[in-house]
């Protein structure tokens, strides 16, 4: 997965707000000469910087191989934008100054701009300034992205000129309504867009506890753990979900609590639906207070929508439907709880006025909180009905 933004969250009893905001959606082709290769024409170009002086990502589109998309760095990257869903089975790039050094680089491809999933990885030749076509089983995507982990002569990445290749696909039906998983079932963290973790250790995929399957998330935050400098401790995963209002959702997982967690009279989330504003409480928060876990809708204050005591080294089951929109009239939240109905469909606005939300789960609190905290998370998956959560896991432990 490549990850596009992350921001951070606040909390239900009006913590300090965050300051740390996403990266936006922002955004020109003509003919290469290329080898096999049919070639696309995207609808736009962005990337993740550039050199101040002109060498911007429209350049690669200009069909012109002494103009240039450079920036600094290893993980530089430049996304195309095809306008559409389209067959994709190759990527043609002309190096600048592909004559004299190799480029070390992979490819992606997303449906929506937000989720990436890896489909090449690779060196350029570097004997040549023409295009070179690096080919991949064929996929059906709307962005196809390349990152750049320099060269062998430095962290550049500069690209002359680039274009998508067509493929035939022949896509596999996706099974039931499943949008996404993140169940861990990888062996690693990549089903998730990326970490806000002080060290490795402290968002851990480990063997054991577990609620199916193979692998679970271990989630552990120390006092003082604030990797992204803002409000509260925190150690979390996100995945850049982005529902659009209007959108219906249903969510499955479940989340164990250690049996030292601490019991301290102030917020733990657990997992949230932060917006992508910069600042302030989530629309939407599970979190534990006291001896309770609640679900609280709209920041802070809002409202306390459901709450039940809180069990110590069991897992909890959570099925969440949702109806995403800002207008209370519309968006509505239903929950089961360990396999019984304990919030019926309650109309309540789920969004922020022109604003989309993305997922957190691991812990973030309170920064007053001073034993260790760790908390488990197992199981996650996204579908359009609830049949289709219930079906895509595995056999539960």
């Amino acid at each position: 997965m490549f990850v596009l933004g992350a921001v951070g969250c606040g909390a239900p009893d009006g913590s300090l707000p965050d300051a740390d905001r996403p990266p936006a959606l922002e955004s020109s082709g003509e003919d290469l000469t290329t080898t096999s290769c049919t070639q696309l024409t995207p609808s736009s170009v962005k990337a993740s910087g550039d050199d101040g002086t002109g060498s911007v990502a429209a350049n690669t589109l200009d069909d012109q191989l002494t103009t240039r998309w450079s920036s600094l760095g290893k993980g530089q990257w430049i996304d195309y934008d095809l306008g559409a869903t389209k067959g994709l089975g190759a990527m043609a790039v002309a190096w600048h100054q592909g004559d004299t050094r190799v480029n070390t680089f992979t490819i992606s491809v997303s449906p929506d701009g937000y989720t990436y999933t890896q489909v090449y990885s690779g060196k350029s030749k570097g004997t040549t300034t023409a295009a070179e076509t690096y080919t991949f089983t064929p996929v059906s995507a709307r962005r196809v992205r390349i990152s750049v982990q320099g060269n062998t002569l430095n962290d550049w990445a500069s690209i002359a000129e680039a274009r998508p290749c067509a493929g035939t696909t022949t896509p596999p039906p996706t099974p039931g309504g499943i949008v996404w998983r993140g169940d861990f079932e990888s062996g690693d963290r990549s089903q998730w867009d990326g970490t806000q973790m002080m060290s490795a250790d402290r968002l851990q995929v480990v063997a054991s506890p577990l609620r199916e399957g193979g692998f679970a998330l271990k989630a552990t935050v120390k006092q003082g753990d604030d990797p992204i400098n803002s409000s509260g401790n925190r150690n979390e995963l996100f995945k850049q979900t982005k529902e659009p209002a209007g959108s219906e959702y249903w969510y499955r997982w479940s989340t164990r609590f250690a049996p030292d967690f601490p019991s301290v009279n102030t917020w733990q989330l657990f997992t949230q639906w932060h917006h992508d504003g910069c600042c302030g409480s989530p629309p939407v928060e599970f979190y534990v207070y006291g001896e309770e876990m609640r679900l609280n809708i709209g920041g802070d204050p809002g409202v306390i929508v459901w709450k039940t005591p809180l069990v110590r080294n069991a897992w909890h089951d959570f099925i969440f439907h949702v109806k995403w929109s800002p207008n209370a009239t519309v968006g509505f939240v239903e929950l089961y709880y360990d396999g019984n109905l304990v919030l019926p469909k309650r109309y309540i606005a789920t969004q922020y006025s022109g604003m989309l939300n993305y997922l957190k789960i691991g812990l973030y609190r309170n920064d007053t909180v001073a034993p260790v905290g760790v908390v488990y998370h197992d199981g996650w998956v996204m579908g359009r009905t609830k049949a289709d959560v219930l079906d895509a896991n595995y056999q539960l432990k």
